[in-house]
């Protein structure tokens, strides 16, 4: 449960739930700009009245959006990375992180550009993730922790840079997506685990 639905009637939660799920799904579909609370209020099967009831504006249910409809597996998988130190192998667990944060970045480039194309949604959106202490850095943290914790068992190379290595790692991950969504599907050439391979084997020669 999000501390926006604390204290809040099952009913009253279910009808937040059906709202932000609709609002996922129009704002992916048709874009920020062009998505109006009457046709997010319409796909979820309710007035907008009701939806005023629950959501400021069309910027607050986007925000909300983006802090509780983004996928979770990959965030969560990242956070248990460390405790999986000494297990498998090294590049094994490096292509898992790979493969997942791709279709993971897929999702989230478009409500980016949304968020970049207005500045003052931005900065709501970074007040927000100032206030919770969330925000794109934790992925970084938890990948960098994880190759840390392998380095001092001696499954990774001392000369490697865990802070540099993770930037590495999610960042290319981001720049195909990014590409992908940006340029058009032509460019998705390979799929996710075989981008993973390769980028791995170039982050980890042997």
């Amino acid at each position: 449960m999000s501390p926006a639905t604390a204290g809040v009637s099952p009913r009253a939660q279910s009808t937040r739930i059906r709202i932000l799920d609709a609002a996922a799904a129009v704002m992916s579909e048709r874009g920020l700009a062009h998505a109006t609370t009457k046709e997010i209020a319409r796909a979820a099967g309710f007035s907008e009245a009701t939806l005023y009831k629950h959501f400021q504006d069309k910027e607050d249910l986007f925000l909300t959006v983006m802090r509780e409809r983004l996928p979770t597996d990959f965030v969560g998988h990242l956070a248990g990375l460390a405790d999986r130190a000494g297990t498998g192998t090294v590049r094994v667990l490096l292509q898992e992180v790979a493969a997942r944060a791709l279709p993971f970045y897929r999702d989230l480039a478009p409500m980016l550009g949304a968020a970049f194309a207005q500045p003052d949604l931005l900065a709501r959106h970074q007040e927000a993730l100032s206030t919770t202490g969330l925000g794109p850095h934790l992925a970084l943290s938890a990948l960098a922790d994880y190759l840390r914790a392998e380095q001092r068992l001696g499954r990774l190379t001392e000369r490697a840079l865990p802070d540099a290595l993770a930037a590495l790692l999610l960042g290319a991950c981001f720049q195909r997506a990014f590409l992908i969504e940006f340029e058009g599907e032509h460019l998705d050439d390979q799929s996710a685990d075989e981008f993973a391979r390769g980028l791995i084997d170039s982050l980890l020669p042997d």
